[in-house]
Formats: C-alpha cells, structure tokens, sequence
C-alpha cells in the first residue's frame, strides 16, 4: 500500500515543470494571448469619428459610438431642412413674380378694353356738341335742347369719373404726342408753331392717348 502513494505522488510530482526557463514561456503565451484578445476588441468597438482616449471603458466606447451615429444624423436632417426651404422659398419667389406679372397683364387688358369703349362713345360726345352748337339763342331754352344738353353734360361727367379728359389745343404749343396738324394757317394772334384752330377735340385716358386732338397750326 505505501509502495502504491509512493507511485501516484511521483507522477504527480512529473506533472510540474521543475525548469523556470520552462515556466517564464507559459508565463510569456498567456500574457501574449491576452494582448491579442484586447487588440481585437478595440477594433472591433473603436467608432469611426475620433477615437476615445486610453482608459475608457467599453460603455463609453460604446456610447461614443451612438452618439457619432446620431451626430451624423442629426447633420443630415439639417442639411434636409435648408434645402427644403430654400426649395420653398424659390416656389414662393415664383408664385410672387407670376401674381405680378397676371395682375399687371389683367390691368393691361382692361385699359385696351376700357380705350375701345371710349373711343367708340366720343363720335357720339362729338354729335353732341355739333348738335348743341346749332342751337340758335331764342330756342336754347327750349325743354327739348335743354334735356339734351343735360344729357351731354352727364356723358361728360362720367367720362371725366373714369379718367377721361379733353386735351388742352388751342393757345397750346403743337405737341406732337397730342396734336395732329391737318392744316396750317396764318395768325396775327399765335405766334409759329402754335395750334390756332381745334378741328376736332382731343382725349386722353388715364395719361394715355385715346384720340389726338384734329388742330391747325399757325406757320
């Protein structure tokens, strides 16, 4: 039986290194495992902005990490957002310009509108006048010529509420934007170049011509 302890505590005792050179190698294999392992952790869990500085722990390598993601994010939304509304604001530019243009186009069409049915309602402002001006002094009192020219007195008037006026002729240096000289005449009362006679009144509407006025002018 001692023979038998004797054996197995001998075996055992062949089962530890008993060279130091032996043990310092296993020593050496496992701390260099362990480098390996670490190495590979850090890079795996290293972010791909700045890297965190030495001694943090995984959880803040990780947080790090996140936080870079949301950063990213959080860019790209912004630079979403500009160009969103620079988008919007180039549409309202737009729209603006374009409201412009129709109302100015709108007003355009009524001022021809408005000059056609003027100029279609002064032959009978004319006939009016020559009309009137046939009138001999005993009759102008007469109830007839009387409503007639109450008439051309209202045509008048509302000529004049939509901007309509007479142009100004006789007396007047000629202007050619206004005039239109049809004949010449001497004068010992105008000097040259002024209009003597008006043939048939002129009108303007709202600053523009509507009818130039039919004049003489004096050589």
């Amino acid at each position: 039986m001692a023979e038998q302890e004797k054996d197995v505590l001998e075996e055992e005792q062949t089962d530890i290194p008993t060279d130091p050179d032996e043990c310092e190698t296993e020593k050496m294999s496992e701390t260099a495992e362990e480098e390996v392992e670490n190495a590979a952790l850090e890079e795996e869990e290293a972010p791909t902005g700045d890297a965190p500085e030495k001694g943090e722990s995984r959880a803040d390598k990780k947080a790090f990490k996140k936080q870079a993601k949301l950063d990213k994010k959080a860019e790209a939304a912004k630079e979403q957002i500009a160009q969103l509304e620079d988008k919007v604001k180039r549409q309202l530019a737009e729209f603006e310009n374009f409201r412009n243009r129709t109302e100015k186009e709108k007003q355009a069409m009524f001022e021809t509108g408005a000059k056609s049915v003027i100029e279609k309602i002064l032959p009978v402002v004319d006939n009016f006048e020559r009309g009137l001006a046939t009138v001999s002094e005993e009759k102008k009192e007469d109830p007839f010529v009387d409503g007639m020219n109450r008439i051309y007195r209202q045509l008048l008037t509302e000529l004049e509420n939509m901007g309509v006026k007479p142009i100004e002729a006789v007396g007047q240096e000629f202007d050619p934007n206004l005039h239109n000289a049809v004949m010449q005449v001497e004068s010992e009362e105008y000097e040259s170049g002024v209009v003597a006679q008006e043939l048939q009144k002129g009108y303007t509407y709202r600053d523009s011509v509507v009818r130039h006025s039919m004049v003489a002018v004096t050589t």
